[in-house]
């Protein structure tokens, strides 16, 4: 019986593993597909980025991170790079493409054979124990004829899985210098805000006093003091928004405890003296941006589970059953075992689906993924060219303000301080100009701040992390600190 037996039960098996290719070492190495996104993500934006699997490493990049940071200034740069190293939504993006490596391994890998084995008669001493033993295998036929095709797709959605976290750093790191940018210029409002309180509070207190000797009408005291009241709120909100700004710019950076103990520069950098033009942005940016493979790799998915329904349109599943039965017969006192081999073949009838609908789905999540391709490449352009004005007006506007109202009102108020000097303006005239001045400075720090935002934009649209896609990095002048104690 034996004899009979292990030929038919594992011959088949054998056949069908033999049409299996090899596993690619790409799906099985440790942190699979990890190098190529750091390849693409530190040319893009400077700085590197790496994925921690183990205890170990995720001690190594925390002892880097405080390092970093702790009761330090730190600039834009320094920030994004602390986020790409700490960020814990972006661990689990890289952690997606380990999925995607594992399963495309799962799908190169064949499938394994079921096996089914029954004794029947248990316990008959008369028969010797038993009376029959019944052994079939089971094998899909289709999962060897179409392991080609689903490797494939799988490879698709591997590769896309690791443009899709090239697109969340890029993202991620366009985020974090923004938000640094935001915390900055909030604190640096705080700064203005602060001497225009000081300088109101002073105001407000020769009202008073000139009020008390009769020099000044109660209008008069009421119209300074309630600036000073108005002015002490926007003082409070401007806090409390330097405040949010910075707690957004540590959750992006993913700190806590004792490493959310930094600071941000009292002041965004200088405007650089000029920016350039960039030359065909929109071919730089149909070239570069992340976004954009991602959609065509999504196309080429679809394009191969199109190709795999159209293969298995009539029968999707057939199954191959391969086995024996062996029984054990007893006349005249003597014992025969008897072995029987079995074949069969198991498939659905497609009566009632024809596969019509499978197809027509494949057909339209082709076009669907070919639309959104299209949508993406004219979005692209127009996010480009929509980036590269925004950066240039955004520079002109900030510009204007550094360049010609501040120095007017700086003219305004030195000459009123010599006109004070000489007895021909009043004090509630210079308070006036010193407090449009420090106006007229608040808002060629917002224009600065437009600034850089438009610069971390033009970079996003080059690149991908915006709002369309991913990227952050820059061309035109680089951030770092500005000066000043920090907060």
């Amino acid at each position: 019986m034996r004899v009979s037996k292990f030929p038919l039960v594992f011959g088949f098996p054998l056949i069908l593993g033999a049409c299996a290719a090899a596993v690619p070492g790409i799906y099985t190495e440790p942190k699979a597909g990890f190098a190529n996104i750091s390849s693409q993500v530190t040319p893009a934006i400077g700085k590197r980025t790496a994925f921690a699997e183990t205890q170990a490493e995720n001690e190594a990049l925390k002892k880097q991170v405080h390092a970093m940071v702790y009761r330090k200034t730190i600039s834009a740069d320094t920030a994004v790079q602390v986020a790409l190293l700490n960020n814990k939504g972006l661990q689990a993006s890289y952690a997606n493409v380990g999925l995607s490596a594992a399963e495309a391994w799962q799908q190169s890998t064949p499938e394994n054979p079921i096996v089914s084995i029954g004794i029947l008669g248990i316990g008959a001493p008369e028969l010797g124990a038993y009376r029959a033993i019944e052994g079939l295998i089971r094998s899909n036929v289709l999962d060897a004829t179409t392991r080609k095709q689903r490797t494939a797709i799988a490879d698709a959605n591997f590769r896309q899985a690791q443009l899709s976290a090239v697109n969340d750093t890029l993202a991620l790191a366009n985020q974090t210098r923004k938000a640094w940018v935001d915390a900055v210029a909030a604190f640096e409002a705080v700064s203005y805000l602060r001497r225009a309180k000081a300088t109101s509070d002073a105001g407000s207190e020769l009202a008073m006093r000139l009020g008390e000797t009769g020099a000044l009408n109660k209008a008069g005291q009421a119209r300074e003091q309630a600036f000073n009241a108005e002015l002490a709120g926007q003082l409070a909100q401007a806090r409390l928004s330097a405040t949010r700004s910075k707690e957004a710019l540590t959750r992006l950076m993913g700190l806590w405890g004792t490493e959310v103990d930094y600071y941000v520069p009292d002041a965004l950098p200088a405007l650089p003296r000029s920016v350039g033009r960039v030359t065909d942005i929109e071919a730089k940016a149909l070239r570069n941006r992340v976004d954009l493979r991602v959609a065509k790799l999504g196309l080429e998915a679809q394009a191969k589970a199109f190709g795999l329904t159209d293969q298995t349109r009539i029968i999707s599943d057939l199954e191959f059953i391969a086995g024996f039965e062996a029984e054990r017969e007893i006349e005249d006192g003597e014992t025969e075992t008897v072995t029987t081999p079995q074949v069969e073949v198991e498939f659905a009838i497609p009566i009632y689906d024809t596969g019509k609908a499978r197809m027509r789905k494949a057909e339209l999540s082709y076009l669907q993924a070919a639309n959104v391709l299209a949508e993406r490449a004219v979005n692209v352009r127009s996010e480009a060219r929509g980036a590269e004005a925004s950066y240039h007006a955004a520079y002109k506007i900030a510009r204007h303000y550094r360049d010609v109202l501040v120095p007017l009102r700086t003219t305004v108020e030195e000459e009123g301080l010599l006109s004070y000097n000489g007895m021909i303006t009043n004090t509630f005239e210079l308070l006036t100009d010193v407090r449009e001045k420090l106006g007229a400075s608040l808002e060629a720090a917002n224009a600065k701040r437009e600034f850089y935002m438009a610069q971390a934009d033009l970079t996003a649209a080059i690149y991908g992390g915006g709002e369309g896609g991913g990227g952050a990095g820059g061309e035109g002048a680089t951030l770092a600190a500005g000066g000043g104690a920090g907060h």
